[in-house]
């Protein structure tokens, strides 16, 4: 193993010294060590600066406030201030003043520069303040840059947004970095340009860049930044007694030239590849320029080439204005000229203006005048490639050995039309106040907002629709009017009413609007990483607000579980069970009702509790499978995925995560009896300390003579991302070369997570970070239904690829939603096999490892990352990749033991986890089950059960079929042992202790929650209400449990009821149907007789919802006696 010595001395604390000159860091810190860079450039041309940022945090820019509130204690050294904005138009405007701050002698510096960021709504929604600011000017020492957030793809947003045009609109410059390097040096062009200029300076942000993680060059002084000559005395800063009209005419005449003049001068636009003399041109910027450097690669052809069949490239970095004379140099003699650029053309139509007469420019379309690079969603390298291959065959350029590229890259891309077999979808997390707030009334409807409660458009919650962020609710002001719908709700979060939303529902109070507001106060900015809020305003300042706006009406619903919210007087206070009676009163009023539904983020709760600034409710939610059935009524009263199947002998179960369970305790409102909280309890895990592994083979590793592509696959919230961050660290130690790019948004929320990274020799061999068709040389699958989804898939190579996967599939959040959901990861798996090849998959159940050893699911990416370095799948050392998950810092035992206990795991040494697993016999099945009827009430049932068994097995081999037996083993055990109360008090007695021996080292007390028919009240929705009952509650089902004789006799205290009664029917119901499907029995209709046969799986739930399911199953019966004949 390579030692220690051997690796840089690095610390995450280099990210912003500037005393480091190759640092590793992302694009959003890129942002603030460019602050920092400014400032000290500033301070040596001795000139007394501050910086001011400020703005409006949205994916791809969501942790730009994170990054600055952290990196406060340098910054503030520095003058550099950091203010976040209410929203994204007043944050603009406060940019404004800075640059107005020295202009009448009462400056405490000589100038201000500022960064303004926010997503490409928010660049759409200043606008106003964009243009005014811009004609006005900034300081000749500030300095203004737009750094705009493009979610190209919608990823996180609810437009694809594009922000060039906008910023055009507002005559504002737009640098186009082309990677992490440019982010920085662009940011101080971008301040020297705005000074020189007068003009604001946008900088293009995209996620490729601004969620990306590479190693850099940070030296301050790195940009030698040239200034212009300029006229004695001409001036185009900011200035006082200025007119609008002289403001255009100076933008026009005066700034927008000063800004081509600065590009030329420090060229920012160049030449790349080619000379002069060439007759095809390439034109890219940014992203796109990435992505052609790229698809010229896959072509294989570099520089030598390009010379040599007549190509030359352009790198644009300015995008608006393009200046005319570069362009002009560089084109002369050029017959065409191809541009590259993703979403709507801009560079496009400025080339147009600009080349000589007879020089054609294609770029949207091909000479056939048919779509060439289309203006949706994004390019890749592959697609790139593939349209080059085929533009250049069209103006005449030798095609010949690039077709045959772009061929294996088209038929590698076929997978494109492969369909998802299953899909992560984004989910609220594990105890999500979401969870309850979002439901509705039977009938109603509401509108979704923005933020994580925009998930509940495809959840079961009759909530469609949305506005832009602070409209929402306008809309309905308006449809109303032309609607035949009475009422509708609309979810807000507290983040949007802090925003702007509050405007909303003065409009629709003064429009007389009947509908009922939501506000869903959580406490947090939960959707980009659990901010607080700027200018927080507690539930007591907006219940006030809301009074003095005029509402009707103003019902606080509050979790129970949490310290009591302080209100003003007026406002109702409601607990969260209530809601749906509260919701139900509230359509019934005519104008504009608000609830104000108070409940902590369940995230947020983490963070806090790990930090310890919240109390840990010393409760821990279990679920006896012995008792459960299956029904899945704890998922839909919950919608919680800490809820998950458990495959057992008698059927699928219910268990619940302990790890991701976030306590909240709504699953507890399933009509089931088989919950129990425990009381000090502790899951068992083995001591990290005693983890004792074998000396293991070292791996022979990868041969890193070109970049190394490996694509990490998991699940939102997970911790996956941390895999690619330790990667590109280890790298970094090594001195090699390493960017990562977080394919996350909206998937952070237990949605498709992908990370794309890329390891090589040196950073200068890196273009993009986005691995593109058929490239990734590994993957270490976190997740098999993202691995195996179809964006995984078309990475993949067959000869190339090798993947490492984690064979626990993680439930979706489906499961929520249908109890019979399952994920084929037979299927999955194999998806991933024919693609690479059988023999380049490797297994490993990295979440049991976890558990076992560690005594946490959340530690499996890193046991996965041990597996993949063991497999040979990662080309840096053991001692770097240990380092870095030191310098990370967290949990690092557990995390050093899980990447050493993954190693083991799949050095093939032996699986601590393995379990064997066979097919179970009839013979077994029966003697399984006879032993569990002796128990339930003795030898007359076993008979009974055994009868009708011998019968369909008798039927099987009269008839020549097969399953038969087995469908009637499992269909009629599920009726003869119907849980009543009898039975739900055995097993809680001879199940559970035993099942807490094998999770627990120690539990204090048990509660049970039961709904006891004799002694239970009615709830708000008239079915029989769950009751906590303590450990004094085992006495009494001992008592039950002798008295189960008593079962089905006239002395039965419970077999009197209406349930009762029918579950004793169903046995004589399903005794009669069997005996005659039995009767009629052949291989043309045995499908249909075993599908009888095991309808009573699809009876199961206690009380009401059991009578809903034998409802479906009734209509389900009749179907198939009819189509048997027998109805």
């Amino acid at each position: 193993m390579s030692g220690s010595s051997e690796l840089r001395n690095v610390s995450l604390a280099d990210r912003f010294d500037l005393s480091k000159k190759n640092v590793f860091l992302s694009g959003t810190q890129a942002l603030v060590r460019a602050t920092l860079m400014q400032r000290a450039r500033d301070e040596a041309a001795g000139i007394d600066t501050a910086g001011y940022v400020t703005g409006y945090r949205g994916s791809p820019l969501g942790a730009v406030d994170e990054a600055f509130r952290k990196a406060a204690p340098l910054l503030e050294p520095a003058h550099i201030r950091f203010q976040a904005g209410l929203n994204e138009d007043l944050a603009a405007t406060a940019i404004w003043g800075t640059q107005q701050a020295e202009l009448r002698g009462e400056g405490l510096h000589k100038g201000v520069f500022g960064l303004w960021y926010g997503k490409g709504p928010g660049v759409d929604r200043s606008g106003d303040v964009f243009r005014h600011a811009n004609l006005a000017g900034t300081s000749r020492l500030g300095g203004v840059l737009v750094a705009a957030g493009d979610d190209h793809t919608c990823e996180s947003s609810t437009t694809c947004h594009q922000s060039e045009l906008a910023l055009i609109d507002a005559m504002i410059p737009i640098l186009s970095p082309a990677g992490m390097q440019e982010l920085l040096d662009f940011s101080l062009h971008g301040w020297a340009m705005s000074r020189f200029s007068g003009c604001w300076v946008g900088l293009k942000s995209v996620k490729d860049t601004i969620e990306a993680t590479a190693v850099v060059n940070g030296d301050p002084f790195r940009v030698d930044v040239k200034l212009p000559k300029t006229p004695e005395g001409q001036n185009h800063n900011i200035r006082l007694g200025d007119t609008p009209q002289r403001q255009e005419a100076r933008l026009h005449e005066s700034k927008i030239p000063a800004v081509q003049v600065y590009a030329r001068e420090n060229r920012i636009d160049r030449r790349m590849h080619g000379a002069p003399g060439a007759r095809v041109g390439l034109v890219a910027s940014g992203k796109s320029w990435l992505d052609l450097v790229h698809a010229l690669e896959l072509l294989d052809l570099g520089d030598d080439a390009l010379r040599r069949i007549g190509i030359t490239t352009y790198k644009v970095g300015m995008v608006w204005p393009l200046d005319p004379k570069g362009l002009n140099e560089w084109c002369a003699g050029l017959d065409h000229v191809i541009v590259v650029e993703e979403k709507r053309p801009v560079l496009e139509p400025q080339v147009r203006e600009i080349v000589p007469v007879g020089t054609t420019v294609l770029g949207s379309k091909d000479k056939n005048s048919m779509p060439l690079f289309r203006s949706i969603l994004d390019l890749d390298p592959s697609r790139i490639a593939v349209a080059l291959v085929r533009v250049l065959g069209q103006i005449g350029v030798k095609t010949g050995p690039l077709q045959e590229r772009a061929e294996v890259l088209r038929n590698l891309a076929s997978d494109d039309t492969i369909h998802d077999a299953v899909e992560r979808k984004p989910w609220f997390c594990a105890g999500c106040p979401h969870n309850s707030s979002t439901r509705l009334p039977e009938g109603a409807r509401a509108y979704a907002g923005i933020g994580c409660h925009y998930m509940a458009q495809w959840m079961d919650r009759e909530t469609s629709g949305h506005t832009h962020m602070g409209g929402e609710g306008a809309n309905w002001i308006g449809e109303a009017l032309f609607s035949k719908r009475e009422h509708v709700f609309q979810n807000m979060g507290d983040g949007t009413y802090n925003h702007s939303g509050n405007q909303a529902i003065r409009a629709a109070v003064y429009a007389g609007t009947n509908i009922t507001f939501k506000i869903l106060y959580n406490d947090a900015v939960a959707m980009t990483g659990g901010q607080q809020h700027e200018g927080p305003l507690t539930p007591y300042q907006i219940g006030a607000e809301l009074l003095a706006f005029g509402v009707e009406k103003v019902v606080a619903v509050v979790d129970e579980k949490e310290r009591m919210p302080r209100l003003p007087s007026g406002i109702e206070v409601r607990p969260r069970a209530q809601l749906s009676s509260v919701q139900k009163d509230l359509q019934g009023i005519k104008g504009v009702t608000v609830i104000l539904y108070i409940q902590t983020c369940a995230a947020e709760k983490r963070r806090r509790r790990k930090r310890g600034k919240l109390a840990d409710p010393d409760q821990r939610v279990i679920i006896n499978p012995a008792v459960c059935e299956g029904c899945g009524d704890c998922g839909k009263a919950s919608n919680c995925v800490a809820i998950l199947p458990l495959d057992t002998p008698f059927g699928r179960k219910r268990q619940i995560d302990q790890s991701a369970c976030n306590k909240d305790f709504s699953c507890l409102n399933g009509f089931c009896p088989s919950f129990v909280t425990l009381s000090g309890a502790r899951p068992k895990a083995l001591a990290i300390s005693k983890v004792i592994l074998p000396d293991l083979p070292l791996p022979a590793q990868p041969l890193l003579n070109r970049p190394w592509n490996i694509l990490i696959t998991g699940v939102g919230g997970t911790g996956v991302v941390t895999i690619g961050a330790l990667l590109t660290m280890a790298a970094h130690l090594e001195g090699k070369g390493a960017a990562e790019l977080q394919m996350a948004g909206l998937a952070q929320k237990g949605g498709a997570v992908s990370i794309h990274c890329r390891i090589a020799p040196s950073p200068e061999d890196i273009s993009a970070t986005r691995l593109t068709t058929g490239e990734a040389d590994a993957v270490i699958a976190g997740d098999i239904v993202v691995a195996s989804s179809q964006k995984s898939l078309v990475l993949m190579s067959p000869g190339r690829t090798r993947v490492v996967a984690n064979s626990a599939a993680a439930m979706t959040g489906q499961f929520a939603l249908d109890p019979d959901f399952t994920i084929p990861d037979g299927d999955l798996s194999q998806r991933i096999a024919v693609r690479v090849g059988q023999e380049a998959m490797a297994k490993v159940d990295a979440s049991e490892v976890a558990r076992t050893y560690l005594g946490d699911s959340i530690y499996s990416n890193v046991v996965l990352l041990g597996a993949a370095w063991q497999a040979g799948l990662v080309p840096l050392s053991h001692a770097a990749l240990r380092k870095a998950i030191e310098l990370n810092g967290a949990n690092v035992d557990a995390n050093l033991a899980a990447f050493e206990i993954g190693r083991y795991a799949q050095s093939g040494i032996s699986d601590p986890t393995a379990r064997a697993s066979k097919e179970e016999t009839l013979a077994e099945k029966t003697d399984r089950l006879c032993s569990f009827l002796l128990g339930y009430q003795g030898p007359g049932l076993k008979e009974q059960f055994l009868r009708l068994v011998d019968r369909a097995n008798q039927a099987e081999a009269e008839n020549g079929v097969t399953g038969l037996a087995n469908a009637v083993a499992d269909g009629f055990f599920k009726l003869l042992t119907y849980k009543d109360e009898y039975e739900v008090a055995r097993l809680h007695l001879s199940h559970l202790d035993q099942m807490l021996a094998e999770e627990f080292s120690s539990v204090r007390s048990m509660t049970f929650h039961l709904a006891p028919p004799l002694f239970s009240r009615l709830g708000e929705d008239g079915h029989p209400k769950k009751r906590a009952f303590g450990s004094w509650v085992r006495h009494i089902f001992w008592i039950l449990t002798m008295m189960k004789g008593l079962r089905g006799t006239l002395f039965d205290p419970f077999g009197h009821t209406a349930e009762r009664r029918f579950e004793r029917q169903l046995i004589l119901d399903y005794e009669s149907d069997m005996e005659r499907a039995l009767a009629v029995v052949s291989r043309h209709n045995v499908e249909t007789v075993i599908e009888l046969a095991r309808l009573p799986d699809k009876i199961r739930g206690f009380g009401q919802v059991k009578a809903r399911n034998a409802e479906r199953a009734t209509a389900s019966r009749a179907r198939i006696l009819d189509s048997l004949g027998l109805a």
